[in-house]
């Protein structure tokens, strides 16, 4: 097993998209998979916003236990690029953090604006047990889900003064959006793409953090 160091972190934070596979209720036992949008949490982890009617909300429901997806085709084959399968349970989000995420993933998904307008849309996380990843050949395993990340992750107020604090960069390219910042890198849309800047190892405080946004930005100029 030749995984490199938080590979499977950086690639939550590459894809916009996963699959979802619950449990069936009707028919009884069969895997129920469902491709999603998602954003990865503070702590890495997938966090969805989905209906109350749809069938895999109602499967979780009845079996909370389920797989996550996420994959990076290499060149349109995704054979040769990196996949993740999450194993682990979800569930609905905390009242109290429902705000926090919401900010969180409108940044990453700000289309979605208009389902948290019905009502009818929550937020569910992952709670993680176990992962699988693969990299490429001869680099691939199995890893607990504390490999995923051991530090403790930056808090709602520290993300919001660093998201402010790049809004507030005087010479930032219009095209260039920040979505989120962890101690391994920050997410980004420019010119409607989205990517990763990984850092060039974690950054402990908010001041290391901000040094390392300043250095990003200053390459963007």
């Amino acid at each position: 097993m030749n995984i490199p160091p938080h590979a499977p972190l950086h690639l939550l934070h590459r894809v916009p998209d996963g699959t979802l596979a619950t449990h069936s209720r009707d028919p009884r036992g069969f895997p129920y998979p469902t491709a999603l949008p998602f954003a990865p949490t503070a702590r890495h982890v997938p966090m969805l916003l989905i209906s109350h009617l749809a069938e895999h909300t109602r499967n979780l429901h009845a079996d909370s236990r389920a797989g996550f997806l996420v994959a990076h085709a290499s060149d349109g084959n995704v054979l040769e690029g990196q996949r993740l399968t999450m194993l682990g349970s979800f569930s609905p989000a905390p009242s109290e953090e429902s705000s926090d995420l919401a900010r969180r993933y409108l940044r990453y998904h700000p289309d979605a604006e208009r389902y948290l307008s019905l009502g009818d849309f929550t937020f569910w996380t992952m709670s993680l047990e176990r992962m699988r990843f693969i990299g490429g050949f001869g680099a691939m395993g199995w890893l607990a889900a504390d490999a995923l990340d051991p530090l403790e992750p930056l808090s709602a107020n520290e993300e919001t003064l660093l998201c402010a604090f790049f809004d507030d960069f005087d010479e930032r390219p219009a095209t260039l959006a920040l979505l989120g910042v962890d101690r391994y890198g920050c997410d980004f849309r420019q010119n409607g793409r989205r990517n990763r800047f990984t850092f060039d190892k974690p950054k402990v405080t908010v001041t290391e953090l901000k040094a390392a946004l300043f250095d990003w930005l200053e390459r963007h100029r």
